[in-house]
């Protein structure tokens, strides 16, 4: 029998975190000078060394969760899901912000280590999810059906929306949809349940919104839903047309320029779309093969903002170029079939579930991140898995991939007796 850890998971996730911390040594290699920065300049040094004690924690955390049989997670799982809930809350009396994230109130100080309590309940309500549809012989048909999942998920993105942290709130929205899926939830329902969202996005421009209706009406003539259904979505979707412009309306003169920047950041390049200017300016300055490691112009002088976190993708494709974006891409998608093969080949639903909501918030991170740095997502402040400095993500990841670490192994147990029986 093929007992032991999953080599092909092991060896993507050791690349990916070479190739992070490689990085993010490159990322402290800069020609700026001391004066006001020189602390900082000191710590951005040092970084990378910083993120190795980080990744020594999480692989420790890996190891234990490895360790853990799913049973026992299974049944921990409600305990878990009710104290990340309590963390959540507690950032929004005791948080602090941190970093570019001043105005946040998403870090809590244990024993003088700051923690983002969010990378904890990302996992928790997987855990939660995947027992809710474990438990389940047949996934709902219905959206009345839906509310309990879309209730355990909206609870602590609504925690978190509050911090404000847009980001980790949509993350909690790709939980649900990986979630609903890997659960054989229909089709048709997904898209009713996501509709009101394309609406309130739509709604920007009325042509497109009016569409959108038109289409929305056709589907739901298509697929006849329960009639009380049908006519709530359609309503709520009509609300969203109406909400949109007062939102708007209600909107401060900078916050409507964050939204317009992220449409014409060239418009607001010397304001809000800054940020997005230079990371597009940075990568597109890299070409097929970069500037070589470490050399980047734009990264040497400063104008990639948050180079260590948010922009760190800028930094591959200035330095390592459009081939080094490529090996980074891979090596994602490398890790993402690993998981969904993972997630296939698990001995029970509920492991399943769990990987695959692991494999979830790792897409919707990676999709964000990379979106914003080339400009087709609005910049929401969320790390790249392996690549971006901090320790909360991290650890929370590694546990997310101990958890499939530990699936896999049980999986080919249960393969291996099925084969013997």
């Amino acid at each position: 029998m093929n007992r032991g850890i999953d080599r092909t998971l092991l060896f993507v996730v050791a690349l990916l975190a070479a190739f992070g911390a490689l990085i993010l040594y490159s990322v402290g290699q800069t020609d700026l000078i001391g004066g006001n920065h020189g602390f900082w300049l000191r710590q951005m040094k040092w970084l990378w060394v910083l993120q190795l004690l980080w990744l020594l924690i999480a692989v420790c955390c890996a190891a234990v969760v490895y360790r853990t049989s799913f049973r026992i997670l299974e049944w921990a799982t409600p305990w878990a899901y009710g104290m990340s809930l309590v963390l959540l809350a507690a950032t929004l009396v005791i948080g602090r912000g941190h970093g570019a994230a001043l105005s946040e109130k998403s870090w809590l100080s244990i024993g003088g280590v700051g923690i983002q309590p969010v990378e904890i309940a990302k996992l928790t309500t997987i855990l939660m999810l995947a027992r809710w549809f474990a438990a389940r012989r047949e996934p709902p048909i219905t959206l009345r059906g839906l509310l309990p999942p879309i209730v355990l998920a909206a609870v602590p993105a609504l925690l978190v929306l509050r911090q404000p942290d847009l980001g980790s709130a949509i993350v909690f929205v790709g939980i649900l949809f990986g979630m609903l899926f890997w659960a054989a939830v229909p089709l048709p329902l997904l898209v009713l349940l996501a509709s009101p969202v394309v609406s309130l996005i739509l709604a920007w421009s009325t042509t497109l919104w009016s569409i959108w209706m038109v289409v929305l009406f056709a589907l739901l003539l298509i697929w006849r839903p329960f009639v009380l259904e049908g006519i709530v979505v359609y309503l709520t979707n009509s609300a969203m047309g109406v909400l949109a412009f007062i939102v708007w309306k209600g909107l401060k003169v900078s916050q409507q320029e964050r939204i317009i920047s992220f449409l014409d950041p060239e418009r607001y390049r010397r304001g809000s779309g800054y940020q997005a200017v230079e990371s597009r300016v940075a990568i597109g300055s890299g070409g097929w093969f970069g500037t070589g490691l470490t050399l980047g112009p734009q990264k040497r002088s400063g104008y990639i903002p948050e180079r260590a976190n948010d922009f760190v993708f800028a930094v591959v494709g200035e330095e390592l170029g459009f081939i080094g974006v490529l090996v980074a891409l891979g090596l994602f998608v490398a890790l993402l079939f690993t998981l969904v093969r993972i997630a296939r080949q698990a001995g029970d639903p509920f492991a399943s579930l769990v990987v695959f909501g692991v494999a979830s918030v790792i897409f919707t991170h990676i999709f964000e991140n990379v979106g914003m740095t080339i400009s087709v997502m609005p910049i929401t402040g969320i790390p790249l898995p392996f690549f971006s400095a901090g320790g909360s993500f991290l650890v929370a990841m590694a546990i997310g991939l101990g958890m499939a670490f530990r699936a896999a192994e049980e999986g080919r147990a249960a393969s291996y007796v099925e084969s013997r029986q």
